[in-house]
Parts: C-alpha cells; structure tokens; sequence
C-alpha cells in the first residue's frame, strides 16, 4: 500500500482515535494541539508530530489552520526495502521543529501537492516524496549511530516509572536516567528488552491500573489519573487492546478501600 499525502484542517472541536498506520502531521498555518497516548503538544507552521500506528490520539484545531498529513502504512515502500530503518521514527510518539532545509524540502512538496490538489495521482510520486522527508526527519531525531551497547540497570528504571507513573514520561526522561542519549538508549533498551520504549511505559502503565482495580473501587477517571493516562476512554482503549476485556470486568466486591496514587505500582 503507497503513502498518501494530504492538506486538510482540523476541526475546532477535541476527537480522538487510532488507525493501523503510521501518521506525520505537519502545520501550514494556525495552531492544533495533539495528544498521542498521553504525550501532548502543539503544533504551529513548521512543526509537528509522529504518530505510531495503533496509539490513541486526541486532536483540535484551533481556528484557521492547515496540517499537512502523511499517512504511511507499515508495508509502503516508503518504510520498506532499502527504507526499512526510516521505520525507527515511529517507536515513539514525539514533537518536532523543522529547520531551514526541511521548510525548503517542505515549500518543494507543496508545490507538487498544488499540481494535484485532490492528492498526487502517481503513488510511487507519493513514496518518493515521502520516504525523502523521512529520511531527512531520520536523520534529525533519529539517526544517531548506536555506541557499543551496554546493559540498561531495568530495576532503577521500574522504580523512576513507577515514581513517575502519574507524569508525562518522554523517553529522553528514561534516557537520562540512564544517562545516555536518546538514541543510543532507544537501540540500548530495544536490544535488551525487544520492545520499545513507550511501549514498556504503557504496559507498566497498564499493570499499575490493573492493580488498582482489583484492589480499590477508585473511580475509573482517577485511576487512568494516578497511571498516567490522559482521560478515561484512553485507559479503557488501551486496556480492552491489551487484556482483551474492558477494565470494569476486574472491579471486585463493593466496600474496596482506595488506594492513594503513590503507592499505585511500588515493587
């Protein structure tokens, strides 16, 4: 399946979903704010967002705006082949600047989008466009050679998520407090654990949450609070996503006590 790229504005009202492939959105103008599985930001002219395939995503656009979207199936051609490493871009969800030769790059790829304006009719045009300006964002925010791997200490990394649980966390949180850098952290932790980043973030996130709701009748809304999740349908998503049923299935008896935030995922 070929890449697609579009303009389109968001809507001034909050909606939310997720999708089984990867997304770049780009500003043209105006502003919208995103939040991708709890990592929020805005976007203006000549910034954005990477959006992995299968994350929850919540986004508003904030009176006259423009976003430049990519949308990008795992199997395009764009991600594949001899394009195959552009695929680390999406570990993560994550914000971005664009610098001078990327606003160019980015002037360029409007300018053909103008020869169609209902979207290039060509996909290998498409791909071609595409894997360039992943290419260039790889080499930015991603492509930093990996040093000699060493051992990541994963018990002091439990306990600063499970401090931090109820927070923001961003890899290049987990980065310092391994004291490396992101990238070379992301190809440390990946070899060691086989999973991403984020993605060990939300599972102890979820573990957390499950604790709650066998041992507590707190209110569903503070418990996707206390675990780091940023609204409720968000918790219940990832949730029924990974455990197969929705998280009402593990309340037990009433008359459970509540438990504070702080001791949600101590080990």
């Amino acid at each position: 399946m070929p890449s697609a790229i579009r303009q389109i504005p968001l809507e001034p009202r909050t909606r939310h979903h997720d999708h089984d492939f990867h997304q770049i959105v780009i500003g043209l103008r105006g502003q919208a704010e995103f939040e991708i599985e709890g990592l929020g930001g805005a976007i203006a002219a000549f910034s954005g967002c990477i959006v992995p395939a299968n994350h929850v995503h919540y986004y508003v656009g904030q009176g006259d705006n423009r976003q430049l979207i990519l949308d990008l199936p795992s199997d395009t051609p764009s991600l594949t082949g001899h394009h195959r490493e552009l695929s680390r871009l999406f570990d993560a969800p994550r914000f971005f600047d664009l610098d001078a030769p990327l606003k160019r790059y980015l002037e360029f790829l409007l300018m053909e989008l103008d020869q169609t304006p209902e979207g290039l009719d060509d996909p290998a045009q498409s791909d071609r466009l595409a894997a360039t300006l992943l290419g260039c964002l790889h080499a930015r925010l991603g492509g930093e050679p990996a040093p000699a791997q060493r051992r990541l200490d994963l018990q002091r990394l439990d306990r600063f998520i499970d401090h931090h649980l109820a927070a923001p966390l961003t890899v290049g949180d987990l980065a310092t407090e391994a004291c490396l850098s992101e990238a070379h952290f992301r190809s440390c932790f990946r070899e060691q654990t086989g999973v991403t980043p984020w993605q060990y973030v939300r599972r102890r996130r979820l573990e957390a949450a499950r604790q709650l709701l066998e041992s507590s009748r707190m209110p569903l809304s503070e418990v996707a609070a206390c675990t780091g999740f940023a609204h409720q349908s968000a918790l219940s998503h990832a949730f029924r996503r990974t455990y197969g049923h929705p998280p009402s299935q593990l309340r037990q008896a009433p008359g459970q006590a509540s438990a504070p935030c702080l001791t949600v995922a101590s080990r």
